[in-house]
């Protein structure tokens, strides 16, 4: 668990990132702070910055300004403790061709003067599921298979803080799960754990805390549970061929035929049905369950509220 009273792990002071000569704004004054031992999830729309954001913590980008610190060192200041502290899971497939699983592994090790640690790679080659693969060479490795090397290579220095952005897009179930599960022993075993993702449900299973991103600025910052009991706690999910209302329409959900409106309490739960049955509306399949990540996400992204 996170310990407020220590340093933080990361730490964002006003950060700002501009192109264009100042026109364009990536990044708008971010504050926050990751303490040490937390499953911190970013989440926000494609162009919110939160790539931008990793980018700036990993050193592949320079913040225009402001300031980041990984376990107290500065990114740029102290960029080769900052960067040994950090291991960053990037979106992107980026492989050396020339060199096998294991071998690409050893490499990674050496880049940051770590050496005679094979039976670390052994543990993660078999916690990722690549120990069949330990000798193949890169490029005969599916899409599925060499995301899981760079998350061995994030892995092989043992940082204290781990950077996942978008780790499991576009990756089969079976992944997901392996990954889930070690990440998750990780955590329990003292990492901290930076997760940007699409998928808002391995969110709201895994993170503690939930920041979220628009247009280059914090909207959100709290606990998971606390961002869940500060919505809508109930959510109507029917299906439907008809038009809705205009007012139920404004804060229905539509996904082909499945409808899904937001109610505070009972008593708008009673009123939406009636209002449904008045308009000959009909409807199949209800459900009335509880309000999820993706609700409140998209009523903040939505809404004007930071």
């Amino acid at each position: 668990m996170p310990n407020a009273a220590a340093q933080p792990a990361i730490s964002f002071e006003n950060v700002k990132k501009t192109y264009r000569g100042g026109q364009l704004k990536a990044l708008d004054g971010v504050t926050f702070d990751i303490q040490p031992g937390e499953f911190f999830g970013l989440l926000g729309p494609n162009g919110a910055g939160k790539t931008t954001l990793i980018s700036v913590l990993a050193g592949l980008t320079k913040a225009t300004e402001g300031r980041v610190r990984v376990m107290g060192h500065d990114v740029v200041d102290d960029y080769a403790a900052a960067r040994k502290a950090l291991g960053v899971v990037p979106q992107e497939l980026v492989f050396d061709p020339f060199f096998s699983v294991r071998e690409s592994l050893r490499i990674q090790s050496g880049y940051f003067g770590v050496h005679g640690n094979d039976d670390w790679i052994d543990e993660l080659l078999s916690n990722l599921g690549l120990a069949d693969k330990a000798n193949a060479n890169m490029r005969q490795l599916s899409g599925g298979m060499k995301r899981r090397v760079l998350v061995a290579q994030a892995l092989v220095h043992r940082p204290p803080v781990i950077v996942l952005d978008e780790p499991t897009a576009g990756v089969d179930v079976e992944l997901r799960q392996t990954l889930w599960q070690f990440i998750a022993r990780l955590n329990k075993e003292g990492h901290t754990v930076l997760l940007t993702t699409h998928y808002l449900e391995e969110a709201e299973a895994l993170c503690q805390r939930i920041g979220m991103l628009k247009a280059g600025r914090i909207v959100a910052l709290d606990r998971t549970s606390q961002l869940l009991a500060g919505t809508a706690s109930t959510m109507l999910r029917f299906k439907t061929d008809a038009v809705l209302p205009p007012d139920i329409a404004e804060r229905a959900r539509v996904t082909g035929r499945i409808v899904q409106v937001t109610a505070h309490d009972a008593h708008e739960v009673e009123t939406t049905l009636a209002e449904l049955r008045g308009q000959g509306v009909p409807i199949e399949d209800l459900e009335i369950g509880r309000a999820d990540l993706e609700d409140v996400f998209l009523e903040i992204m939505q809404g004007e509220h930071a």
